[in-house]
């Protein structure tokens, strides 16, 4: 049970330099009520709360039962036992666990849960696209809407990306949206000598894109020994530079495996505010980038949708595309886990 001492406990160290992002003793206390109240209806109704990495750190240690990247959120939807799923994300996320759960009732607390990459593709875009290069298996990235899911082969997440893509059997493919993503994957077939006809479509983050070469060449001037962890949205120049390059899940893992003391994280904020709070010893150096759409997500929102959920907090999806964009999901799920 989370208490406001327990709380505070885990989140003293976050230390991003933004109002939301800073907890004294008093911020929790303060928010006990609404976490008490999310945790009883939580109760009453058999619901479960998902949350991205990237949301605030109140969500992810105050009221979520599951936290993580793409991937590992959608694995806990589908395997969840739950009749509500509220989902502190964006909104395809909050699409994705619909897809795995028509059955159930989803709710999104986001009132601005976009997303500058996903909202770069539209299926009509896919349906031309598939004309023009009938012979190619579409992949796309998660970060996309349930209907450009229909119209596509096999979902992607940050995580498996290079997986997949290697495995799938057709050499002909179109990697959808992320360019920058798609750029990163050329290189590794080109590394491994992997012979594929990559195409790639011409969307971004705008968070990942805004991250530059010189940041980490500035950083292992002025912090020595510093390990740098990229996420895979970023450029192939940024990519080039890093330690590491994997998902939010697997840059946790990195940084608790590293014996490295100082890291610097080429991501979401939210990612550096978890680091912060589970490995108060270690030292994360350098700027980050907050996502507008991840932070537009909070605990009275939650709150709300739980309480009395308006008719667009409910995600609902035609069951035709439902059955495409699962169909998707699922090739996902069969590659990944070969």
């Amino acid at each position: 049970m989370v208490t406001a001492k327990s709380l505070y406990e885990k989140l003293k160290n976050v230390r991003v330099v933004n109002p939301i992002c800073e907890f004294t003793e008093e911020r929790c206390e303060s928010l006990m009520p609404t976490i008490q109240r999310i945790e009883d209806l939580k109760k009453e109704r058999n619901a479960i709360v998902l949350a991205h990495n990237y949301v605030a750190p109140e969500i992810l240690y105050g009221v979520a039962d599951y936290t993580g990247d793409s991937y590992g959120l959608a694995k806990a939807a589908l395997k969840s036992d739950a009749e509500v799923i509220v989902f502190a994300a964006v909104d395809f996320m909050s699409q994705t666990a619909k897809i795995l759960n028509p059955e159930k009732e989803v709710l999104n607390p986001n009132t601005n849960g976009g997303c500058s990459l996903a909202e770069s593709v539209q299926a009509g875009d896919v349906v031309r696209l598939r004309q023009k290069y009938p012979d190619y298996t579409f992949v796309c990235y998660i970060n996309t809407t349930a209907e450009v899911k229909a119209e596509c082969d096999v979902c992607v997440t940050s995580s498996n990306v290079y997986k997949i893509i290697e495995n799938i059997e057709n050499d002909n493919i179109y990697f959808l949206p992320d360019r920058l993503m798609g750029e990163n994957v050329k290189s590794y077939l080109d590394e491994k000598g992997i012979k594929k006809n990559l195409k790639v479509y011409d969307g971004v983050c705008y968070v990942h894109e805004e991250y530059q070469p010189e940041s980490i060449d500035l950083i292992r001037t002025s912090h020595p020994g510093t390990e740098v962890l990229v996420h895979p949205e970023c450029s192939p120049s940024v990519v080039q530079k890093a330690d590491f390059i994997g998902s939010t899940s697997m840059m946790l893992n990195r940084v608790a495996e590293s014996n490295a003391e100082k890291f610097f994280l080429l991501t979401e904020c939210g990612l550096t505010d978890v680091l912060r709070a589970e490995h108060p010893e270690k030292v994360f150096v350098g700027s980050c980038i907050l996502c507008r759409y991840m932070k537009s997500n909070s605990l009275n929102d939650v709150l709300r949708v739980l309480e009395s959920p308006r008719s667009q907090d409910t995600v609902e999806i035609p069951s035709e595309t439902i059955d495409r964009a699962k169909r998707c999901i699922d090739q996902m799920f069969h590659y990944a886990e070969k």
